[in-house]
């Protein structure tokens, strides 16, 4: 009996750690992960990337940079400035737990006194971490030089040799 009650919990918790990995790609659902984009007007998009659980968030920055420079570029777009950045965390690093206990009871004549004894394990691999960009695009020289101004073609050849 205790065989195959350890047998499932152990399968459960294999089952538990298989979480999404954090791929460049478009998401399949609300809460899925991969990037997003939402056109607001001509030469402007809300971008947004979920990680998977865990991912580092310099690497959802880069993700939700890459597509906003794929998007300027299926555009005919040169650059694009980053004008709005949101990062968000979702979840508290909490996830799938299984937990483990002890006890004792009573039945008919017999009684027993028990102690329970319990303790989780994280499985869930740690936090989401969500990065939503609004990028202005544009053709020819950035008119505004600057730290959030980017060359779409420069950040798909350096950010997209690293997915």
């Amino acid at each position: 009996m205790k065989r195959p009650l350890a047998a499932s919990l152990f399968a459960l918790a294999l089952a538990a750690c298989a979480t999404a990995p954090t791929i460049y790609g478009p998401a399949t659902g609300p809460s899925s992960v991969g990037f997003s984009e939402q056109r607001i007007e001509t030469g402007r998009y809300r971008v947004t990337f979920r990680g998977g659980p865990g991912a580092p968030a310099a690497q959802v920055a880069d993700y939700a940079l890459l597509r906003a420079a794929d998007l300027a570029i299926a555009d005919g777009y040169d650059w694009f400035r980053v004008v709005d950045r949101y990062t968000a965390q979702s979840g508290e690093g909490g996830g799938p737990r299984v937990s483990i206990g002890a006890g004792g009871g009573s039945g008919g004549y017999r009684s027993g006194v028990g102690v329970g004894l319990g303790t989780s394990f994280n499985l869930g691999g740690g936090p989401a971490i969500v990065q939503s960009i609004e990028v202005l695009m544009g053709k020819g020289r950035p008119a505004p030089a600057g730290p959030e101004v980017y060359d779409a073609r420069e950040v798909r050849r350096t950010v997209g040799t690293r997915i």
